[in-house]
């Protein structure tokens, strides 16, 4: 099994930037891609970043150039760089991870909350 927790969330003004950080646990950790959704209050859970068990990454178009995604693979942690923070990216952010081989399991964190307001 895998354990994440998320931390890093927070308030935060209009144009700045926040650093979240997914510190995984459990066994093989290697073939899990990992990424970050997020989800506002009445809305629909959407993919954020995500980057798969060779490096590679993907974002969603709406942070694409403002936030980026990494991860330190002996660590196992996971981590969103968000820079140029706009209102509308106030979330909860929750880390994921996806099994690339059988059986195919995947795993979330909690959440962490962040909110971007004057």
């Amino acid at each position: 099994q895998v354990q994440l927790v998320e931390s890093g969330g927070g308030l935060v003004q209009p144009g700045g930037s926040l650093r979240l950080s997914c510190a995984g646990s459990g066994s093989r950790l290697s073939i899990y891609a990992m990424g970050w959704h997020r989800q506002a209050p009445g809305k629909q859970r959407e993919l954020v970043a995500l980057i798969n068990t060779g490096g590679s990454t993907e974002y969603a178009n709406s942070v694409k150039g403002r936030f980026t995604i990494s991860r330190d693979n002996a660590k196992t942690t996971l981590w969103l760089q968000m820079n140029s923070l706009k209102p509308e990216d106030t979330a909860v952010y929750f880390c994921y991870a996806r099994a690339v081989l059988p059986p195919y399991d995947n795993y979330w964190g909690q959440g962490t909350q962040v909110t971007v307001s004057s």
